[in-house]
């Protein structure tokens, strides 16, 4: 494998050796558009031209505001060419948050790509100069289409330097202000070299970007795809994902927990377990039915199949066991560039985040907090000192998480630090192990485990699509057999009380949920922390909200 210094240097070498690679797939109304890597490097040097036009100071902030699409890489190269640094904000955020963003993060220009409904946002965009990608509806500032026939290719393009500042990551945060995290180019190329030394992958492989870009994970892997040459394809909408992604077949796969558990329920409507089971137990039968399943959600080829971002229940990961594929899950944050444990083909435990990496050091506090030193650490939240010195220890990052290891060294985490919370019997309780165990019921959607200011414990829960087919009586019964299961593991303080089906759902929109699909805990408890007690108090073991 070659190494690069810089993911545009991974692009330039492709670009040179292998100009009409296909490097990018855009769906649109239909059709697909492609992009070669010879291209992609002309519109990106148009656009650098543009951008320099612009006359702003050298290394600004260039803000991206778009989803998942061919253009937002073209941009991010285009940046780079420029000299400048890249900002990515969520495509989901509201107004507010983009204008606290775009002037906290200092940007001197935006582009603005493929959204789903930017007349609700632009007012959060302060006065500084546009790019507007008209092929996706927007025609605000300076149009894409008429730049490009406005300028020539870049010709002296700026090349990064390992310690550059690459781009500033606002986090999504479960809680409080979202935070600018500083991460230089030599910390994106340690993180994606030395993860890319644990798993084998060929030169072109094919990857279907959906996950937010602005989240570290999934710009992770974007950079893999650059040293890798690459083909990257996207979904055009939520509606034909499943039918883009069977279409793509890509090599590596990277889902969130709640995409995987999506997958399993789609195939659950069609084919109910009972018969799924009964098929797989059939010797010649279980080989076609696993990879009819596997061609039909798109992962006939993938090789490397990573679940992150979230902690990945044990029974849902065992399930796809079973259809023939293993998930391997990864934990790393933000921070540390997501460099820190990992499952591997052949040393991958199921219920765990796997081992240490390469080059990364780890301690666990007294409270079995897990603090983490690696070599691309990020330098920093901007305009943060204050916050960014709480945070460390001694050069250890204190990532909130709290661990275990088990003899073999495989780490579990079994919560975070500030979801800990007090039952009025003055016992805490870590939620997220017990989340997970109730999580094998296929009938739940979403979960968080609350119980401040009452005596035991309760679950406030969404739907899942199986789940809403169900009768009352019939759900009643599902989830009351699920707490009677989890209970006999948990201590006496720990046991769930009852459920609560909440009437709304879950969404990015709603502000309950991150883009990255994590219960945002805070959001939710300030809503429903009044109800506790009368909940509570009520004779039933199931309540319907």
């Amino acid at each position: 494998m070659i190494k690069f210094n810089s993911p545009l240097e991974a692009f330039l070498h492709w670009e040179a050796n292998t100009p009409d690679k296909i490097f990018l797939n855009q769906p649109l109304n239909g059709k697909t558009i492609s992009f070669s890597y010879a291209k992609a490097g002309k519109e990106a040097r148009k656009i650098a031209s543009a951008l320099l036009s612009f006359n702003l100071p050298k290394r600004s902030h260039v803000a991206l505001l778009s989803k998942n699409c061919a253009h937002w890489h073209i941009s991010d190269l285009a940046i780079m060419m420029a000299g400048h640094i890249s900002i990515p904000v969520y495509p989901t955020l509201t107004k507010d948050t983009i204008e606290l963003i775009l002037n906290h993060s200092e940007s001197k220009a935006i582009i603005i790509g493929k959204l789903e409904d930017y007349n609700t946002q632009k007012d959060g965009i302060p006065d500084i100069p546009k790019i507007g990608i008209g092929l996706y509806g927007i025609n605000d500032g300076e149009v894409w289409k008429s730049l490009l026939e406005k300028h020539l290719p870049l010709q002296d393009i700026y090349m990064p330097k390992p310690d550059d500042l690459h781009t500033i990551i606002y986090t999504s945060g479960t809680t409080g202000t979202p935070k600018g995290v500083m991460h230089t180019v030599e910390n994106f190329m340690n993180s994606s070299n030395n993860l890319l030394s644990r798993i084998s992958l060929d030169d072109h492989p094919r990857v279907f970007s959906y996950l937010p870009i602005a989240h570290i994970a999934e710009r992770l892997l974007e950079t893999f795809t650059l040293i890798h040459g690459g083909e990257v394809s996207f979904p055009e909408s939520l509606q034909t994902f499943g039918s883009d992604l069977e279409k793509t077949q890509p090599h590596l796969f990277f889902a969130v927990p709640r995409i995987f558990a999506k997958f399993q329920e789609k195939i659950l409507e069609k084919m109910p377990q009972k018969k799924l089971s009964m098929l797989l137990k059939i010797p010649i039968l279980s080989g076609i039915i696993k990879n009819k399943l596997k061609t039909k959600l798109g992962l006939k080829h993938a090789s490397i199949v990573v679940s992150g971002a979230a902690p990945l229940a044990p029974a849902l990961a065992s399930w796809y066991k079973t259809i023939g594929i293993e998930i391997m899950q990864l934990y790393g944050m933000t921070e540390d560039c997501c460099l820190s444990h990992g499952n591997f083909a052949g040393v991958n435990r199921i219920g765990t985040v796997g081992k240490v990496q390469h080059d990364v050091d780890i301690r666990l506090s007294p409270e079995g907090e897990i603090l983490i030193k690696n070599n691309c650490l990020m330098k920093g939240y901007f305009k943060a000192p204050e916050i960014t010195a709480e945070v460390f220890d001694n050069g250890y990052f204190k990532t909130g998480d709290i661990g275990e290891y088990d003899h073999e060294g495989y780490l579990t985490i079994t919560g975070r630090v500030k979801d800990q919370f007090k039952t009025d019997k003055g016992k805490y309780i870590s939620p997220t192990p017990i989340e997970l165990q109730l999580s094998g019921n296929i009938d739940i959607e979403q979960i968080c485990i609350v119980g401040t200011g009452i005596p035991q414990p309760i679950a406030l829960i969404t739907l899942s699509e199986i789940g809403k087919a169900k009768s009352k009586s019939e759900m009643s019964e599902s989830l009351i057999t699920s707490i009677d299961k989890v209970n006999t593991k948990l201590e006496k303080h720990e046991k769930i009380e009852k459920i609560i089906i909440m009437k709304e759902e879950w969404t990015v929109d709603n502000g309950l949920i991150t883009p990255t699909l994590k219960v945002k805990r805070n959001a939710i408890e300030k809503i429903h922390q009044p109800f506790y007690k009368a909940w509570f108090e009520k004779d039933d073991k199931i309540i319907f909200e």
